[in-house]
């Protein structure tokens, strides 16, 4: 009898590994063999280590960024060879907007040359002792760049050519001659069928590319005025509620209602002058 308890005995020796078996079976991955759990790792075998952490990715510095491309150091030098007046639009316009801000002027910066941009330009042409013409041509455009005042043609300085204002002035007169004989008409600006005296204006200034405010009044106002021995072919002959084109020579091409037409005349009375040059 005591043989077979010893026999029992052993066999319940090895009892409890068959019931961990049996009871991690039948848990599919865990057993509670008296107080103690028993995880998954012990079915699955020795414990395997956690996979490692992926390697960091790669720190960009300030070395590995694209340099950055270099701004200009002002936008002055961006200024062309083009020649600039009232009336001209575009980017050498607003290039030119900048620079001028740059010289303490306030201007919107859109690309129109209009009354105020020639004001600034003539603010910048009197305090540099350049020619106070409201044109940004090779001298005015030079200091605003930072250089000389003149030109350089083969190692000698010389003046800014005029030719071209010139041409712009003779496409003025021309303009306007060209209306001559066609009916007064107040407040019309219709070519080949009537003008008013500003409406004639306007027009023979918009064939050159500058564009004039409508009215008499305005257009005074916005152009600067000066003396007749100042005055060149294209500017304005004003008179009180009235205007014409100077033609040279003390001639004026107008549109009257005194004559009922647009003429070419002797100028009379005492008129002021206004440029826009």
């Amino acid at each position: 009898m005591s043989q077979n308890n010893t026999h029992r005995a052993v066999g319940r020796a090895v009892t409890p590994v068959g019931i961990a078996g049996r009871a991690l079976r039948g848990t599919g991955g865990a057993a509670v063999l008296g107080t103690v759990v028993l995880g998954s790792t012990l079915l699955a075998g020795p414990a395997q280590a956690a996979p490692a952490a992926l390697p960091a990715a790669p720190t960009v510095t300030a070395q590995a960024a694209a340099p950055a491309t270099p701004a200009p150091a002002h936008a002055t030098s961006a200024l062309g060879a083009e020649k600039l007046r009232w009336g001209s639009q575009g980017s050498a316009v607003e290039q030119l907007q900048t620079a001028l801000n740059e010289h303490g002027a306030s201007l919107s910066v859109d690309g129109k040359f209009g009354r105020l941009t020639h004001g600034a330009v003539k603010d910048f042409q009197r305090s540099h002792d350049l020619k106070i013409d409201g044109v940004v041509g090779p001298q005015t455009r030079g200091a605003l760049n930072g250089g000389g005042a003149s030109i350089s043609t083969g190692g000698t300085s010389a003046p800014a050519p005029a030719h071209s204002a010139t041409n712009s002035q003779q496409a003025i007169v021309d303009a306007a001659r060209s209306q001559v004989g066609v009916s007064y008409s107040w407040g019309t600006s219709k070519p080949g069928v009537s003008f008013d005296c500003s409406g004639l204006s306007s027009y023979a200034y918009a064939q050159a590319g500058i564009d004039l405010p409508r009215t008499s009044s305005q257009q005074v106002a916005a152009g600067t005025t000066i003396s007749k021995s100042e005055a060149q072919p294209g500017d304005l002959v004003v008179w009180p509620g009235h205007l014409g084109i100077y033609a040279g020579g003390n001639t004026v091409i107008d549109a009257g209602n005194s004559k009922g037409s647009v003429s070419e005349r002797t100028i009379w009375g005492s008129p002021t002058f206004v440029t826009f040059r």
